[in-house]
């Protein structure tokens, strides 16, 4: 595989951690001339932080609205999917959103992101969240649930389209089926629908059943959860050639 996209909250991470697994991953990786790219719906500043303390070269964030690369130089650029008018509508509907539905809990990461919003549902009551996306589907707001999230926005954002998007333009000799795609999450449903190498770890079980496009594979056993799930099967693959 020339390029591993992974999600990151749940697949790169062990009970919410991210550990000395990690490093494994991204060495096993190196050592295989593959790529690491990160598929997530976390923050543009956390894009940044990952380009900047790990041997990264790309990152995809805010669930494909926004794509990070770093140069040799370690230099960080961004390039946005969705338009200006876009972004402006999404700040003018999210001050609307704070103050018409004032129980909704806006993640910490807020101030850094540019292309979606998240709402820390975990930190709300199960109505206040059914009446924060109420208000969304009435202002024609995108919405979609991660592990930890609900993640809105506007435009045409989704991991597999920004993933195509990736591919056609910052990597044009690596065809699709030279990658593999983890996931764990329903924001992951998009890749596994339309990309022929995907792999759910074993804890999307938990969202399995509200899945319509399942990954091809799906890990089991607490030894493939999160991080450990992708470290086991990239050793498979990569030392077996795996055909999928």
């Amino acid at each position: 595989m020339k390029i591993v996209f992974s999600d990151f909250d749940g697949t790169l991470t062990v009970n919410g951690k991210l550990g000395a697994f990690f490093f494994d991953l991204l060495d096993i990786i190196e050592k295989n001339n593959s790529e690491l790219v990160i598929v997530s719906g976390r923050s543009l500043s956390w894009g940044h932080f990952l380009l900047t303390h790990f041997p990264l070269k790309h990152a995809i964030m805010e669930g494909g609205g926004v794509i990070l690369s770093k140069n040799v130089d370690g230099v960080i650029s961004e390039e946005f999917l969705v338009s200006d008018d876009e972004l402006e509508r999404l700040e003018s509907v999210t001050a609307k959103l704070q103050r018409d539905v004032p129980e909704t809990v806006l993640s910490v990461d807020s101030f850094g992101r540019k292309s979606d919003r998240a709402i820390e549902f975990s930190q709300m009551k199960q109505t206040d969240v059914e009446k924060a996306e109420s208000y969304l589907l009435k202002e024609k707001a995108n919405f979609t649930r991660s592990n930890v999230h609900v993640n809105f926005w506007y435009g045409d954002i989704s991991k597999n389209f920004a993933v195509n998007y990736f591919l056609k333009n910052y990597t044009p000799h690596i065809k699709k089926e030279e990658t593999i795609f983890y996931g764990d999450s329903l924001n992951d449903e998009s890749m596994f629908e339309s990309f022929p190498n995907t792999v759910g770890v074993s804890n999307i079980i938990s969202v399995l059943d509200e899945l319509y496009h399942k990954p091809k594979i799906i890990l089991e056993g607490k030894e493939n959860a999160g991080a450990f799930g992708v470290l086991n099967h990239l050793k498979e693959i990569f030392n077996q050639s795996i055909d999928f």
